[in-house]
């Protein structure tokens, strides 16, 4: 029978749908990091909220340890690198608190338009300071959501009800998408030029991260309120306290924070300032929904390994995996090729079609087809998976498209992606070599083999005399290192292809100084 330890709390009714579907499930909330070292080896699998940290020394421990299941969307409580590599499963549940999140963002809405934290506690005080208290309307007003996914589109749905003008910055919202929701999609410099009230829906990720700083606050209105029941590190608090205190910014609700838990902070000293304690989650509907769901998914997968809402695994059949893992690997790298290709150039996506030539033609494409798009979507959106990214993408109104090809190629086996954004269509193209080792063999129609590696260089040319030499020299003054180097073009003198293997990512001044090079017509860092 299999064993699930229980580290931090769940609802009662989460106990028993393990104990009911024959599984044994312990409760031992509250444990300290060497207490919980002591008893993981004992358990099968982990189920958890935010409070109990899955670190590389708690995995090492943990021998019999198959799965750990996040009641809730964020893992950061969990070292996935250490528990893939030691083959243990992280599962969340992304859905099951969208509705409790999002009326928490309206709930801070209005609390910051009516002042209501501070009213109260005067009235409490004895004070009847009826003239104080002067709040705006949010009839009428312009709401910029950063991020319209999930929790998003919800509160873009609430804001409209309130007669509110919704627009939004997120570059996998598609017009279509946007439109069936109601929003206008923008920029998100137009969105903070024009909004009254900004919102922050999105994941914490290198792309977004201080996505609020010194220089994006001179750019919005004077008098914007800003809401954030996101992620800490969002905002730059610093750079938001001195907006506070000048003015700029009327005004701002933060449910979360840089550093948590948050005990101290210049900004709790502003009275324009409406603070929670990471609350977003916190209703008892939202806490039963997320652990109900995760005691269904870690069951499903204990009893039969199937495989839902999975961080770190595709959704594959034990049959079959041997022979998708290595298409499945190809197919993300491709993705993730392809993707940052498109997203360095022209910004969110509209289309993704894939192909399948040879032996490729006659496998499953299903799994084949959810790698591409985590590769495609996997840099650029928090815990994208196989499981998850093709929701992820139908959500953002992203059109997939397959097609299966029984004609002659000069390759037993390819695959094909092109992914269309707004300005342009862009393929690229990949082989197994030795049924194994995925390799790039064409890049926008022009034939370019490459394998991939950790870090690379891309660059689009004009093919003349001079180019190479100024660019490698570029890159050897710099000293990076390169580690091999490819070619293609589609016609003498016409456009060149340069990708190049490096050994560390290229630090931004070089990629400047070669984007800068004559003939140089496009230059994008690649990571896998």
């Amino acid at each position: 029978m299999p064993k699930v330890l229980i580290s931090d709390k769940l609802s009662p009714a989460a106990v028993e749908i393990f104990r009911a579907r024959g599984i044994e499930a312990d409760v031992k909330t509250g444990l300290s990091p060497a207490e919980l070292r002591a008893v993981i080896g004992d358990y099968d699998g982990l189920a958890i909220r935010s409070a109990t940290k899955v670190t590389a020394e708690l995995l090492a421990v943990a021998r019999n340890l198959k799965v750990v299941g996040r009641a809730g969307i964020g893992v950061d409580n969990v070292d996935v690198k250490s528990a893939t590599a030691r083959g243990v499963v992280v599962m969340n549940t992304p859905h099951g608190n969208a509705i409790t999140t999002a009326e928490h963002a309206i709930a801070l809405m209005f609390a910051l338009a009516r002042q209501i934290p501070e009213a109260s506690a005067s009235t409490k005080a004895g004070k009847w300071e009826k003239n104080r208290f002067m709040g705006v309307e949010l009839y009428g007003k312009t709401l910029g959501l950063i991020g319209c996914g999930n929790i998003g589109s919800i509160v873009a749905d609430r804001a409209l009800g309130l007669k509110m003008k919704v627009i939004a910055y997120d570059p996998f919202l598609s017009e279509a998408r946007a439109v069936a929701l109601g929003v206008e999609k923008v920029e998100l410099n137009d969105l903070f030029a024009r909004a009254d009230i900004i919102t922050l829906h999105t994941p914490l990720t290198e792309g977004t991260r201080h996505i609020i700083d010194a220089r994006a606050i001179a750019k919005m209105k004077k008098g914007v309120r800003i809401i954030n029941c996101a992620r800490g590190g969002l905002i730059v608090e610093r750079d938001l306290h001195e907006a506070l205190v000048s003015g700029h910014v009327a005004g701002a609700a933060l449910d979360v924070f840089e550093t948590e838990p948050a005990t101290e902070s210049p900004l709790f000293a502003l009275e324009n300032v409406v603070c929670t304690p990471h609350l977003g989650a916190s209703t008892t509907e939202a806490q039963e929904n997320v652990a109900l769901q995760i005691a269904e998914q870690m069951s499903d997968f204990l009893l039969t390994g199937a495989v839902q809402n999975a961080i770190n695994m595709p959704s594959v059949s034990a049959e079959d995996a041997p022979r998708l893992k290595p298409y499945m690997e190809l197919c993300r790298l491709l993705g993730a090729f392809a993707g940052q290709l498109s997203v360095a150039r022209d910004g969110g996506f509209r289309a993704v079609s894939i192909e399948y030539e040879g032996a490729a033609a006659e496998l499953n494409h299903t799994p084949l087809t959810a790698a591409a798009l985590a590769g495609l979507l996997g840099p650029l959106m928090e815990g994208i998976n196989m499981v998850n990214a093709p929701h992820a993408a139908r959500e953002k109104g992203i059109e997939i498209t397959e097609a299966v090809h029984d004609r002659p190629s000069e390759y037993q086996t390819l695959v094909r992606i092109a992914v269309t954004t707004d300005r342009d269509t862009r393929a690229v193209a990949g082989t197994l070599i030795a049924g194994s080792r995925p390799r790039i063999v064409e890049i926008k129609d022009i034939p370019v083999e490459a394998d991939f590696s950790r870090h690379m260089l891309y660059v689009t040319n004009e093919d003349k005399p001079g180019f190479i030499g100024r660019f490698g020299m570029t890159l050897a003054e710099a000293g990076v290192n390169i580690a091999t180097f490819h070619l293609g073009r589609n016609a003498p003198g016409g456009d060149a292809i340069c990708l190049v293997s490096v050994d560390e990512p290229v630090p931004a001044p070089v990629l400047e100084a070669v984007r800068g090079l004559p003939l140089v017509k496009q230059a994008t860092p690649l990571s896998f």
